[in-house]
């Protein structure tokens, strides 16, 4: 079911008119800048010190993925080192995410791997941390690879796993002995059903056991990324009795009151800020892949 709800969200977001409602009217920009923090460095910036001041760290992602040729896999390396050196500059309290794809991956995973590489040591001079985003399954294998070597050359790198994955306890006990931050959510793509769990009660079944997991790992830095009340309550209970550090993640905009409330608890929550030009798929994206974000967008759209 959730599969078709995916494609269905995917499809009627790539009609030219709805296309148009979001990025050329007035209620549209107005909706989207609820989620994505503006085009531009110098905004996400600003939302992200709003943010900090709020209690909430930050994690600046700079939307845009699959680059297919050098000179584009540059330019997102360029547009993250600019992010890098404004956390600096303006002593935001944050790091960076990045998906692979915008370094080259596809196409070049030396190159990739040399400007990830950079990115992590340019981070570690700014004192922050670097996440890699996980993406399709396709990419999961190269992900995880990339991640072990370039983790343990800088020791600073954090990565997204996925619990929706069949695969994903295997490859988070391949990943724990690298310490780092490991970000725990739900998933995002449209993955078929011999790979991953279609079911929202198994998904939450997953999570909840990856959640005991990573827990466990006083070495790592469990990153639980989630927006669903039952999914904040079981991290709690499987922190109980930990001595490390842990937080929530939750991207920007969504569910803003459990995000307060949160941090009002005395959590530690940091907000996943998206900024840039390409921020259409990113939207889409986010109103694909739970039908309750879906309904944050219509209301958001209506005033609401």
């Amino acid at each position: 079911m959730k599969g078709f709800v995916v494609r269905v969200v995917l499809a009627v977001t790539r009609w030219r008119w709805i296309r148009w409602i979001f990025t050329r009217t007035r209620v549209g920009r107005r909706v989207s800048l609820r989620f994505v923090a503006g085009e531009t460095l110098v905004e996400a910036i600003q939302v992200a010190l709003e943010a900090n001041e709020a209690g909430m760290p930050v994690s600046l992602n700079c939307l845009g993925e699959h680059v297919s040729d050098e000179a584009s896999a540059r330019a997102s390396f360029d547009s993250y080192v600019a992010a890098i050196d404004a956390i600096g500059a303006n002593g935001v309290d944050g790091n960076i995410s990045v998906k692979l794809t915008q370094l080259g991956f596809v196409f070049d995973e030396g190159l990739c791997e040399t400007l990830l590489g950079d990115l992590a040591r340019r981070a570690a001079g700014a004192g922050t941390t670097l996440t890699i985003d996980m993406e399709d399954s396709t990419l999961t294998d190269g992900t995880l690879g990339m991640y072990e070597r370039v983790q343990r050359a800088n020791g600073n790198l954090g990565i997204a796993l996925q619990a929706y994955l069949k695969r994903t306890p295997q490859d988070l006990a391949r990943v724990a002995p690298l310490g780092g931050h490991i970000r725990l959510c739900k998933g995002a793509y449209d993955e078929p059903e011999s790979i991953a769990f279609r079911s929202r009660r198994q998904v939450n079944d997953a999570y909840d056991a990856l959640l005991e997991a990573v827990m466990a790992e006083e070495g790592l830095m469990p990153a639980i990324a989630t927006h669903d009340d039952a999914r904040v309550a079981a991290a709690v209970s499987a922190a109980e009795g930990r001595t490390a550090a842990y937080e929530f993640q939750m991207l920007y905009g969504i569910r803003v009151s459990l995000q307060e409330q949160i941090v009002a608890d005395g959590l530690a929550l940091r907000s996943y800020i998206p900024y840039g030009e390409a921020w259409y798929p990113y939207l889409t994206r986010r109103m694909a892949e739970r039908p309750a974000n879906l309904w944050f967008f219509i209301r958001a759209l209506f005033g609401r």
